[in-house]
């Protein structure tokens, strides 16, 4: 069981390729109201990231993760005068004098925000990993080359590499800076105790877990998993349990074929109206309305 690649699926995590910058001498763009989270790769010269008073040098191959609505701009230095996206009105941008000597690459990444797990949402401020991973180093590296010397299928394979992009830098981070992951979803994965106990839910999600139980099955004591799961992720076993099944219900759901009942027990209710009752304190809407309103 890989529980990443699991929670991409179910939350429908998906990137898109927001455009490339390339410049040269004093330039600067302002970005706001964007989608998701925004995700900037830097494959030649550097640039300037800033939040507010918070600049942060970015270098070739450094890859940074901003939250979504949170306003910023990219340029040479901190406080160079800045365009806005819609004044550069495309989404290739030559910012800028010659010769250019900086190029970044702008991605989005968005998710179903009804889903109750969420990764994207969950991550700090800001994520910043620099150049030195390989798999991140190589993945910029080719989503750069693609983009500046395209082929045939090239939309496929930036499309590909858009995907793998996040899942590498989400890699580089956690094993850079594991304590930054602590409270986000990803919290789970760098404790090895929790780790374990996530793939036992996500193996047998329908299975009635105990923190007792799932202690048992990873061969740790009760009172390690009780204390240690909530400090990695802010749940109890228990609470992530439950949010772990909505979510899973709520893709049997939008698929429109199944009963309730079987929706039900597929996740783990014996019961119909216990199911409705829990599915309806998590998604704020009874599971057929939830239906009615989600599938074409």
């Amino acid at each position: 069981m890989d529980p990443l690649s699991e929670v991409l699926s179910v939350t429908g995590v998906r990137g898109t390729l927001g455009g490339r910058i390339e410049a040269g001498g004093r330039w600067g763009v302002a970005l706001r109201g964007y989608p998701g989270v925004a995700v900037y790769a830097v494959t030649a010269g550097s640039a300037w990231l800033c939040r507010e008073d918070d600049p942060v040098e970015l270098v070739a191959g450094d890859v940074v993760v901003v939250p979504g609505a949170t306003p910023h701009t990219l340029g040479s230095a901190p406080g160079v005068t800045t365009v806005t996206c819609e004044d550069v009105g495309t989404p290739y941008a030559e910012l800028g004098t010659p010769p250019i000597t900086t190029r970044v690459v702008t991605l989005h990444y968005e998710c179903d925000r009804t889903t109750t797990t969420q990764l994207l949402s969950g991550l700090p401020g800001l994520v910043h990993v620099g150049a030195g991973d390989p798999g991140l180093d190589d993945t910029v590296r080719m989503l750069g080359r693609e983009l500046a010397h395209p082929q045939i299928a090239g939309s496929a394979v930036v499309n590909s590499l858009v995907d793998i992009l996040l899942v590498q830098v989400l890699r580089a981070w956690m094993a850079t800076r594991p304590q930054q992951c602590l409270g986000s979803w990803l919290g789970m994965l760098t404790d090895p105790v929790v780790g374990r106990a996530l793939e036992r839910i996500h193996a047998e999600p329908a299975r009635g877990w105990t923190t007792a139980s799932l202690a048992s099955a990873i061969s740790v004591s009760r009172a390690t998993l009780a204390r240690r799961f909530p400090a990695a992720v802010g749940l109890t076993p228990g609470a992530y349990l439950t949010n772990w099944r909505m979510d899973l219900a709520a893709v049997r759901l939008r698929g429109g074929g199944e009963s309730v009942e079987s929706i039900a027990a597929a996740v783990g209710y014996t019961s119909a109206p216990a199911f409705t009752r829990a599915f309806t304190r998590t998604h704020g809407t009874s599971p057929g309305r939830y239906r009615s309103t989600r599938v074409a």
